[in-house]
């Protein structure tokens, strides 16, 4: 299994040597921009790292929320592209409905980028009722890294979050991730086609 982090701007300073990807919140709503995501990123691409970037979701406004994410985040070519879906600080949450929404909304304004889902598992098991993860599922569930409780095939796992969020993911080595990431230079395939 790779290792890797997922950062905010509460982390304006982490270690990148070692790990295999970093995932940095980009945006959230209509209108936060993290101000550390460009530097972040740097700092993971300059260890060679495999880049994400997430946009934590808040009901309504699906479409705007979605063009911002892909506006503002900053992605390359290999970049992942993540919703968080879960409680906002407001206590509500985005419907199931409109999580697909979102995430075939990034896909169609992203074709090139992989594009995930994390969730925790209470979100998974008691608010999803479609199953959709877009092109792989980030679950959280603090337990043995690797060791998700849930039955659906996940692709990262958030194991922890002390002293950060350490994830793991299921690829074989980090060239076979970067390969998957590369969704839009694979030979023969038209970007956004699975």
């Amino acid at each position: 299994m790779l290792h890797g982090v997922d950062i905010s701007a509460h982390q304006s300073s982490y270690e990148a040597d070692g790990l295999d990807f970093v995932f940095i919140k980009a945006t959230e709503g209509r209108s936060y921009a993290s101000p550390h995501r460009a530097d972040q990123a740097a700092k993971a691409r300059k260890a060679g790292c495999v880049v994400g970037f997430y946009h934590f979701l808040w009901p309504g406004n699906i479409a705007a929320q979605a063009k911002y994410f892909v506006e503002k985040c900053g992605a390359k070519e290999g970049d992942v592209l993540a919703a968080d879906w879960e409680t906002t600080s407001a206590g509500t949450h985005a419907s199931g409905a409109q999580k697909d929404q979102f995430l075939r909304e990034v896909k169609k304004l992203a074709p090139s980028h992989r594009v995930l889902l994390y969730t925790n598992v209470s979100f998974w098991k008691g608010h999803d009722t479609s199953s959709y993860a877009a092109d792989g599922l980030w679950i959280a569930d603090y337990v043995s890294p690797g060791k998700p409780r849930i039955k659906g095939k996940w692709l990262f796992h958030q194991h922890t979050d002390r002293p950060l969020d350490k994830n793991v993911a299921r690829f074989e080595n980090r060239d076979a991730l970067k390969k998957w990431a590369a969704v839009g230079k694979e030979p023969g395939r038209e970007p956004g086609k699975e």
